[in-house]
Order: C-alpha cells, then sequence, then structure tokens
C-alpha cells in the first residue's frame, strides 16, 4: 500500500495546478492520470498553442447553477497570477482577439512548467486504471493497476465527458455520487449546432464563414459563424450554444455594422444595384447569393417597394433557425453542469458532507465562455484547493 497526504485523479489543468499548489506545503501527493501523459487537453487547445487564459475573465463569463459561486477562486487566482507564472517560465505569448492569450510556441510548454511547478514529492502517474475508490475510516483508498493508494485527502480532477476520444468520461460524476454528492445534469457546451427542415439547405454553405451576431434567448455575442455540413459552427455559435436548449430558436445578424435603414440608403444612392451585389460587398459570394435567393428579392433597388426592402432588412438583421440538437459530447469543447456548487465550499472547493474530498476544473458545475476562461477557472480552482489542502496540514 502506498501511503500518501493526497491523492488527485486526473493531469490535467485543474489537476496539476492543485498538485502545484497543495506541494507547497510539503505533502505527498499522488497524481493519478488515466492516459498515457498529463495534460492532453491542454496540448490539442488553441491548435497547439494552448489558449491559456483571458485577461477578461471574471465571474459574469461562466454558467452555473450558482452564478456566484465562481467568485472566490477567481478573485484569489486571477489571469495575472498565471501570466506571471508564465512569465516566470520565459514562455512567450501573444493576445489574439476578445482578450485571448496564447503561448507563441507549443502548449507543450505549459505541460511542462505545471509539471516543474511540483516538486520531489509528487508522484505523476499515468496510465493509471482506477478500478476502486472507497472512504476507509479517515482515508480514501485508490486502487489503480493492482497498487492501492491510501491518503487522508482526495481531488476529483477527471474533467467532465466532453471529447471522449480524449479518454473522457463521467468518471466524476459516478465518483460524486458515490459519495451521496449531487450532480447537475451534463450536456455539451461550446459545441456545433446541428440543423434539419428547411434550415438544411444552409448545408450547401459548408465551409462558408462570416461575422455576424448570434443570439440564443437574451444572450449574444459578435464574432465568426461558420457554416458546416451537418449546421453551424464558429465561435458565434460555439458561444451561444451553451445557452441554446432544444427547441429554441437561435437568432443570427447577418450585418450587425450595417446602421437603421441601410437598405433604403442604398435604394437611394445605388438604385441600380442588386440586393445580392450589396451583400457580396459585406459577405462571402455564396452566403450573398444564397441569402438573397431566400429573401427573393431580385431586381434592382430602385424598382423594389420600401416595405420589401424593409422586410429584407429585418430578416438579415434577425434570420432564424431552429437547430434539431447539436454534434454532442464528441465535439463539444467542455461540459455544462457536473458535480453541484451546492455541495462544495466555494473557498477551498471541499465537499461540505465529506471532510477531505475536493472537486476541481470541469468536474464542477462552473462552464466558461471560450476563449481560455475555462483554462482560468482550471487553475483558479485547482489553487483554491491544494492553498486549502496545504493550510490543513
Amino acid at each position: 500500500m502506498e501511503r500518501f497526504d493526497l491523492i488527485i485523479l486526473g493531469a490535467g489543468a485543474a489537476g496539476l495546478m492543485c498538485a502545484a499548489s497543495a506541494s507547497r506545503g510539503g505533502a505527498r501527493i499522488a497524481v493519478l492520470e488515466k492516459a498515457e501523459r498529463p495534460g492532453k487537453k491542454i496540448l490539442i487547445s488553441g491548435g497547439g498553442r494552448c489558449n491559456f487564459t483571458n485577461i477578461h475573465a471574471g465571474p459574469a463569463h461562466y454558467l452555473s447553477a450558482n452564478p456566484h459561486f465562481a467568485k472566490s477562486a477567481l478573485a484569489r487566482y486571477t489571469p495575472q497570477d498565471f501570466i506571471e507564472l508564465v512569465e516566470r517560465y520565459d514562455i512567450a505569448w501573444h493576445e489574439k482577439t476578445l482578450g485571448q492569450l496564447f503561448c507563441d510556441g507549443s502548449a507543450k510548454q505549459i505541460v511542462q512548467m505545471l509539471l516543474d511547478e511540483c516538486p520531489d514529492n509528487v508522484d505523476v502517474v499515468c496510465n493509471a486504471d482506477v478500478t476502486e475508490v472507497v472512504r476507509d475510516g479517515e482515508h480514501f483508498r485508490v486502487l489503480s493497476n493492482g497498487t492501492s493508494y491510501t491518503a487522508p485527502a482526495m481531488v476529483i480532477a477527471t474533467g467532465g465527458p466532453s471529447i471522449p476520444k480524449m479518454g473522457a468520461t463521467g468518471f466524476a460524476y459516478d465518483l460524486a455520487r458515490q459519495f451521496g454528492l449531487k450532480v447537475v445534469e451534463p450536456r455539451p457546451a461550446l459545441v456545433p449546432l446541428t440543423l434539419g427542415g428547411e434550415d438544411i439547405l444552409f448545408r450547401e454553405l459548408s465551409g462558408v464563414s462570416a461575422p455576424v451576431r448570434a443570439r440564443a434567448g437574451k444572450i449574444e455575442f459578435a464574432e465568426a459563424a461558420l457554416f458546416t455540413h451537418k449546421g453551424l459552427s464558429g465561435p458565434a455559435i460555439l458561444q451561444i450554444s451553451s445557452y441554446w436548449r432544444h427547441g429554441e430558436e437561435i437568432g443570427i445578424t447577418f450585418l450587425p455594422q450595417m446602421a437603421d435603414d441601410w437598405i433604403l440608403d442604398l435604394k437611394r444612392d445605388k438604385p441600380r444595384a442588386t440586393l445580392r451585389s450589396i451583400l457580396s460587398e459585406h459577405l462571402p459570394d455564396r452566403l450573398a447569393e444564397a441569402l438573397a435567393q431566400r429573401l427573393g428579392v431580385y431586381r434592382d433597388l430602385g424598382n423594389v417597394p420600401d416595405k420589401e426592402l424593409r422586410r429584407a432588412a429585418a430578416r438579415l438583421a434577425d434570420w432564424r433557425f431552429l437547430p434539431n440538437g447539436t454534434e454532442g459530447f464528441a465535439k463539444a469543447e467542455v461540459t455544462i453542469g457536473g458535480i453541484s456548487t451546492n455541495e462544495l465550499s466555494s473557498r477551498t472547493m471541499e465537499a461540505k458532507k465529506v471532510p477531505g474530498l475536493y472537486a476541481v476544473g470541469e468536474a464542477v458545475d462552473v462552464t466558461g465562455w471560450l476563449g481560455g476562461y475555462n483554462f482560468q477557472w482550471a487553475w483558479a480552482s485547482g489553487a483554491a484547493a491544494g492553498a486549502a489542502i496545504a493550510l490543513s496540514r
């Protein structure tokens, strides 16, 4: 039997950050990772350059049954804290749009940095097939590959079921339920939407992208949308997918930069122009043609009644689609739902009913926007739990 002060299940972003933070108290830590190497999701993020945080990250950028839960951890470990860590390791980085920060080089640098932050008292064990987890008195006992690990504290950092080809499962939820913790029903988030019915006609535009404003309910995002052979994707669609529910429509504004009555102004200034030619000045040709055909406005603008033009402009400002679903966990970047925040301390991430049991990262019902927000939650929640564990020794 291997005795430790802490067992962390999962060597992803949150698990490694938790290990690094908890190790500062001198605890002997075992990090058990079922994959062949740590940080696999980090390695594929941002096209291999890791969108490691967002400078704007704050509680308003997260979804949870309890929107206040993330405030404590996010306030105590900020994007600037992680930037300072990255810079201590001389990892060059740059900002893309909307506050998204990426490595200039490779995501491997982030994984190696986290491993280097873990001193010799941290054992990271890969290819760890966990077959049993039990509470034995005041200790947790984990059986993996024939070895029994025991410790008075354990952290669930195994993420959610998004991207199963990376080995993702709902193991965290099974474990939580085993210990009597409630789970908010998980569903795919930051995921492409699928179309059916008349909307299926837009599949002919597969590969076409355009800047839009996309809405689900009262939430909207101004970014790019991408037509796919199954439906809609791109940053704007991925963002609203976290808010969309089955049976609801979404709205797309195709010319978000246009002022009110733009189409009547153009009728006056360019009466011999067609709607298709005008749309082609702002949108890809294939999209412009498809929209003009569906609007049924073929004549020169000067020969089209104002009422008809206003109707066309109104539809372009709020083109409705009725998704019939999503591409599921296979294509979802993250998971909405997870271990209920009502079960956890927002300061320490410890289970209120099970002393010594913690949950961090995507396993918890806290889900960020696209663009580095979910990594910031991983760093913040992992650091919160690690610091609490270090202080408790």
